[in-house]
């Protein structure tokens, strides 16, 4: 009997981490051993999870199992699909241009700036007054 060999990939969005697990299957998905339909109940949340799948026609042939922390639901959504994305190259390398081109595989690199000494926040400034 062959087994079904597991594919490994890591996204990362904001605060946001998550870690994906990609095999040939039917189409099952668990998140954080919750199935994903629980765990993401905006509808907008889970098509963006699902992009990469669609874009490669992969949607319902492979079974996704991801660990994801950080962040709130939306970082954590697009840390899921960098990792979907990342997981489908390991799977096949000739999917590179599609989902490079559609910007898949690129990190989002923005964050929340640092707040900074002597002020209440990261841009904010005390008011001023002369005297």
């Amino acid at each position: 009997m062959a087994s079904v060999k597991t594919y490994y990939a890591t996204g990362k969005r904001k605060t946001s981490i998550a870690r994906v697990w990609l095999k040939e299957g039917t189409g099952q998905y668990v998140v954080n051993k919750r199935s994903f339909d629980d765990y993401f109940t905006r509808e907008v949340l889970k098509k963006l999870i699902q992009q990469p799948l669609d874009l490669t026609g992969k949607k319902g042939k492979c079974d996704l199992y991801i660990n994801v922390c950080g962040g709130g639901v939306a970082g954590q959504a697009g840390a899921i699909k960098q990792g979907i994305s990342k997981a489908l190259l390991e799977l096949d390398a000739d999917l590179r241009p599609v989902l490079k081109k559609a910007g898949f595989l690129t990190r989002d690199s923005r964050i929340k700036e640092r707040k900074k000494y002597g002020q209440p926040g990261a841009r904010k400034r005390f008011q001023f007054s002369k005297r």
